[in-house]
């Protein structure tokens, strides 16, 4: 079916964010039209659905070239994406320096994901010099404005003393806090502790949740851990960890 949509139907980016989770192909129309017209986050949309194949085909290099005409005009998640891009080479050649100096100017401006790419970089000294207590310092400020992935670091942090005084209490409450924010690595760190202390039904109900929504790498890893437990439930989960990694074509 051919979708066609009207110049005078230019749409919001919320409108089409919406749309996209509807009928990506007559979003993908739309946010075409919306980006030419220079609505500034269709163009970063456009973007995305161009990098993910989403209702259009896959391009990155035109995928990169969007999220700079976003990111040039003041798009904070375009230019973050742009890190993304030169960080992973998609649509140009890998280059962890340039990723650094673009997540940086979104860090600056306030977006939490970049701070936790710019901090990932400073953690593992990738294009930037290894610097863990900036690394940390970035994942609080993110962790403390709502990133779900940010406080299951900091958290890793606190509980391995690793730039910062040990605070296991501390890290505990941000396990939790990443745990009920949807991060799977989150929900796994929290299920550890609650294990730890004998919460066993509690831990595996952290455990299921972060099964159904853990990627393979995560599996992988995270399913050896389970198969190493002392608890015959948790080694179970294991066991079911390790079937959800092979439905996902994993080993």
């Amino acid at each position: 079916m051919s979708f066609q949509i009207r110049r005078e139907e230019v749409l919001d980016g919320a409108q089409l964010s919406a749309m996209l989770e509807e009928s990506p192909a007559r979003a993908a129309q739309a946010i075409l039209l919306a980006a030419g017209e220079g609505v500034v986050e269709a163009q970063a949309l456009l973007g995305q659905i161009l990098l993910d194949g989403q209702g259009i085909a896959q391009d990155q290099a035109l995928a990169l070239r969007w999220f700079g005409i976003a990111a040039g005009r003041g798009h904070l998640m375009a230019r973050n994406m742009l890190g993304r891009c030169h960080e992973h080479g998609w649509g140009c050649a890998a280059d962890a320096v340039v990723a650094a100096a673009h997540y940086r100017i979104a860090a600056e401006a306030g977006l939490d994901w970049a701070m936790y790419n710019l901090a990932n970089l400073l953690a593992t000294g990738r294009g930037v010099s290894e610097d863990q207590p900036q690394a940390l310092a970035l994942y609080r400020r993110a962790a403390e404005v709502g990133h779900a992935k940010s406080m299951n670091l900091l958290g890793r942090y606190l509980e391995e003393g690793r730039a910062c005084p040990m605070d296991r209490t501390a890290a505990h409450d941000w396990y939790r806090r990443s745990a009920e924010g949807g991060d799977f690595r989150g929900q796994f760190s929290h299920a550890a502790i609650l294990a730890e202390t004998g919460r066993i039904e509690e831990a595996l109900q952290w455990l299921a949740k972060a099964l159904v929504i853990g990627n393979a790498k995560f599996l992988q890893v995270s399913s050896e851990s389970l198969l190493a437990s002392a608890h015959r439930q948790i080694r179970t989960m294991g066991a079911e960890y390790r079937q959800r990694l092979s439905a996902l074509g994993g080993e």
